[in-house]
């Protein structure tokens, strides 16, 4: 028989959490995780045609699987459910249970978060996964884990660039264009190489700064310039299929204060289908690269791919700019770019 001073200990925090908190925030007893809970996911991108909402559809559906619907998931997609910024707080807060969030968007909160979207610092996927378990994947689980933050999924993307006059090809294009990068790392490049950079426009954003003329080009993953019709707007693309310097890490990121208050069992089965998640990931951002292109030959714009030479560099003035600012930031950064320098 459940002992009663624990049945009153459970009583006080179901009180305590009547003011807004989620009993997931709670160290239940034992005798108490029986019940089936349903945990929200929330991204910016569109439902169905997006495969980052896909993968957070099938991450849900294989961890209610292997919990036999213990863990259950509701997806709210295209920021359905809370503005796509503040996803990142909400987590902290245990005021949201998990998002697919692009790592740069968190740069503003914490530093270190910049590295997601470094230019030339990854410039193939293969690189990239191999940061999960390199050093500087550590220091980024340290980083996030003591903002509150639990990565599950380590999700890349390659990007290229729109643009509604010339093509970008090398960093002497870039002069005089009003462009949006998507992190401050990106746009510092931007800037350095003479671009005007335009801030704080989220790639669910774009479509409407390039309609209103406050845009003449946008880097974004090659998903997103897809999901959102860039190529209605644009003249000019330059794909990702071959070569690029734009990679960001978009991972599923988990509230650590939900995840710590859930059994062990489950713990490690969502870890374990984050992981799983990760080959598809990685097979549907390279199929969006190439379907990038297409889509873009078929809105009428000129396509164009870069070579090693060219991404080399956009990699000389990013050296110079955006990771010396980065380093610059603190020792945790700076020792996360050395590792990821020794990444090939």
């Amino acid at each position: 028989m459940t002992d009663s001073k624990e049945i009153s200990q459970l009583r006080r925090q179901i009180l305590l959490g009547a003011a807004g908190a989620s009993l997931a925030g709670y160290n239940l007893p034992t005798w108490a995780q029986g019940a089936s809970q349903t945990l929200k996911i929330s991204h910016q991108f569109p439902s169905g045609t997006d495969f980052r909402d896909r993968l957070c559809k099938k991450f849900a559906d294989e961890v209610s699987k292997r919990t036999n619907g213990a863990l259950k998931f509701d997806v709210y997609p295209q920021h359905s459910l809370m503005k796509t910024m503040a996803q990142f707080s909400a987590m902290r807060k245990g005021a949201l249970d998990l998002s697919l969030y692009p790592l740069p968007y968190a740069g503003t909160e914490v530093p270190e978060a910049n590295i997601g979207l470094m230019p030339g610092l990854v410039t193939s996927y293969e690189q990239g996964a191999k940061w999960k378990n390199a050093e500087v994947g550590k220091l980024l689980n340290k980083v996030m884990a003591s903002k509150g933050i639990v990565i599950v999924s380590w999700i890349w993307q390659a990007g290229g660039v729109a643009t509604r006059s010339g093509p970008i090809i090398l960093p002497d294009d870039i002069k005089g264009v009003k462009v949006r990068g998507g992190s401050r790392a990106f746009d510092l490049m931007l800037k350095t190489a003479g671009g005007s950079v335009m801030t704080s426009i989220g790639s669910d954003e774009t479509y409407q700064a390039m309609q209103s003329g406050s845009l003449d080009a946008v880097y974004t993953s090659s998903a997103s310039l897809m999901s959102f019709k860039i190529q209605e707007l644009s003249k000019n693309f330059t794909s990702a299929k071959n070569k690029s310097y734009w990679f960001m890490m978009e991972p599923l990121m988990m509230s650590k204060s939900i995840f710590d208050a859930l059994p062990k069992n489950q713990q490690d089965i969502i870890m374990a289908v984050g992981s799983d998640m990760e080959k598809y990931g990685t097979e549907q951002a390279k199929l969006d690269d190439i379907n990038a292109a297409i889509y873009f030959a078929k809105g009428q714009n000129k396509i164009f791919e870069l070579d090693s030479n060219q991404v080399d560099k956009w990699r000389t003035v990013a050296k110079a700019s955006a990771w010396l600012d980065f380093a610059n930031q603190n020792e945790t950064c700076a020792a996360m770019i050395k590792s990821a320098e020794k990444i090939s």
